[in-house]
């Protein structure tokens, strides 16, 4: 992992730590931990967490834990366990061998609640959880107390036992924390800690039939593996007291500490892993791992790379109020990245055919042409020319606005790295539809021979030919939804009702160079005027070539920066 700490941007979390550092607060020590549900896939604001947590940890030279939260088997499976570990070893941090699971800790969480109800701190409910609903309250006015909360200690005991031993059945009582059903927090208000679950566990089958709830695991679990700062989302902030509370209920001190930050959130997507969860099950994409989806495995498979989230998230900082970031911001982050890696070649996405009438038929010749003139190191290759090649539809416009470059009747372009090129004639089908150019070339206008450069035209068009392309498949993506802000539910309306029914393009006759017939699922390149694309890891295989779009050349946010200086 070679991630330089001093690179790291401060924040207000790193500040509390200083100031832990100088008091000697946690004996000088700094431990974090990433604490995910191991109950769907990972998407990009786990990532900023993930770059947070494991950052800090490497910033003052502490250790990082990755502890799966696994304490509703009802919702877990052990394919978003290996494909969590997967996405955190991706953007490249390593827990190293601190991986750990809520379920390790059961049978010490379970002590903890026995000691819990001896010190008369909870109690053996038997409300329904309907009841317990309206027996909490609101905001303005206090709950109810429920009739069990004053069982007598022997009995909220034996009780526990029962329940542990599978005497009664699911929802039948649960274990309720004694605090105060008056409190202004109603996360304060008696809140469940334990409740009967019979559902076969990914790690520990059916050796328990209770579980912890998160507000009362997470602390302990927290404790039990000596970490220093607990760092949550900001939507655990009304929870700190509950944290707090579940700790010094157990008898702990100077335990670990609790600092919200703001979540990450995109503008046209959804960052909820219901929601995400949804759009697998209900088939608006078609996996996780869908290019589309904001996980980490579906941004992975699209093609961005582990620095452009890493520079993504650094660029984002880390503030105490929620916000929505433009993906324009996203999008700058991988292009700068691919900028000088990516070789440029170049790809016809929707083919025209030309013949050139006055170039030798049979001949082929080989141009030479860089792959990235800011990478020489990337070198060359031979691209071949012929008769035939082809264009694209949209380089071609029969009549012409004003101050149109491409190509028309009479028109003349330059074919990059070729020659000078003039349209004369143009073939339609039986529909009116124009299916072929003829021309005629320049041979004194060679790009890179001596005076070949020197006639100038203005309009310049990437092109292939027939002697030398591989067809391939293209997929051209766009937001997954038309509505900036689609959380937003206005008019009874979800966020499914503003799923983008043009987000995905499939182009089944595409051509690109003959140099990427082999190219490796995974590649990288840049396409001429088209974007940034990645051979597809999933669906591409030899002799049959995807790419995905992982984002166009058009870069908004850098533009938007510009014009802001």
């Amino acid at each position: 992992m070679n991630i330089d700490k001093d690179t790291l941007a401060s924040n207000f979390i790193q500040d509390i730590i200083e100031e832990d550092l100088k008091t000697g607060k946690h004996q000088g020590r700094v431990h974090t931990r990433f604490p995910p549900e191991p109950n769907g896939y990972l998407h990009i604001g786990h990532a900023k967490s993930i770059c947070l947590n494991f950052g800090t940890a490497i910033k003052y030279n502490g250790p990082c834990n990755l502890r799966f939260d696994d304490t509703n088997p009802a919702k877990e499976d052990v394919e978003y366990v290996d494909s969590i570990q997967e996405d955190v070893k991706w953007l490249g941090f390593d827990w190293e061998d601190r991986i750990y699971y809520a379920s390790d800790y059961f049978e010490q969480l379970y002590e903890y609640a026995v000691q819990m109800i001896r010190d008369g701190m909870a109690y053996i409910c038997e409300l329904s959880p309907e009841e317990i609903k309206n027996h909490r309250g609101t905001l303005t006015m206090p709950g109810k107390e429920s009739p069990y909360r004053n069982r007598p200690i022997e009995e909220n005991l034996d009780l526990f036992k029962r329940m542990r031993a599978g005497e009664f059945s699911d929802g039948a009582k649960v274990l309720r924390a004694k605090i105060d059903m008056a409190s202004p927090n109603l996360n304060m208000r008696d809140p469940v800690i334990y409740r009967i679950m019979r559902a076969t566990h990914h790690r520990t089958g059916d050796k328990w039939c209770i579980y912890p709830m998160y507000d009362y695991a997470h602390p302990l679990s927290d404790d039990i593996e000596a970490i220093t700062h607990s760092i949550c989302t900001l939507e655990f902030e009304d929870h700190r007291p509950l944290y707090d509370w579940v700790l010094k209920a157990c008898r702990i001190q100077d335990g670990p500490q609790q600092i919200e930050f703001a979540r990450l959130n995109l503008n046209y997507t959804v960052m909820s892993k219901r929601k995400l969860r949804q759009l697998v099950e209900e088939n608006f994409v078609d996996s996780w791992d869908d290019p589309r989806m904001p996980t980490i495995s579906g941004l992975r498979r699209r093609g961005y790379t582990p620095e452009s989230l890493r520079d993504f998230c650094e660029r984002i900082g880390v503030a105490k109020a929620n916000s929505i970031v433009d993906i324009a911001l996203l999008e700058h982050c991988i292009r700068e990245n691919l900028n000088s890696k990516a070789p440029r070649v170049m790809a016809v996405l929707r083919p025209l055919k030309v013949i050139i009438e006055n170039y030798p038929e049979g001949k082929t010749e080989e141009l030479e042409a860089e792959y990235n003139p800011e990478n020489p190191e990337l070198g060359s290759r031979k691209i071949p020319f012929s008769r035939e090649i082809y264009i694209e539809q949209e380089d071609f416009m029969e009549n012409p606005p004003k101050k149109y470059f491409r190509l028309y009747p009479g028109a003349e372009v330059r074919l990059k790295y070729a020659y000078i090129i003039k349209c004369q004639q143009v073939i339609k089908n039986e529909k009116g539809q124009v299916v072929e150019l003829r021309c005629t070339y320049d041979p004194d206008t060679k790009s890179g021979t001596p005076g070949g450069d020197a006639r100038k035209v203005k309009g310049t068009l990437h092109w292939l030919s027939a002697a030398g392309v591989v067809k391939s498949q293209v997929r051209l993506y766009s937001h997954l939804f038309v509505k900036e802000n689609p959380d937003e539910d206005t008019d009874g309306t979800t966020f499914k009702d503003y799923i983008n029914p043009e987000s995905l393009e499939l182009l089944s006759d595409s051509l690109v160079e003959s140099a990427l017939a082999m190219a490796e699922a995974g590649s990288r390149y840049q396409f001429f005027r088209h974007g940034y694309f990645i051979v597809d890891t999933k669906d591409s295989k030899e002799g049959s070539l995807v790419f995905n779009r992982i984002v166009s050349l058009k870069d908004s946010w850098a533009k938007m920066q510009k014009a802001l200086r």
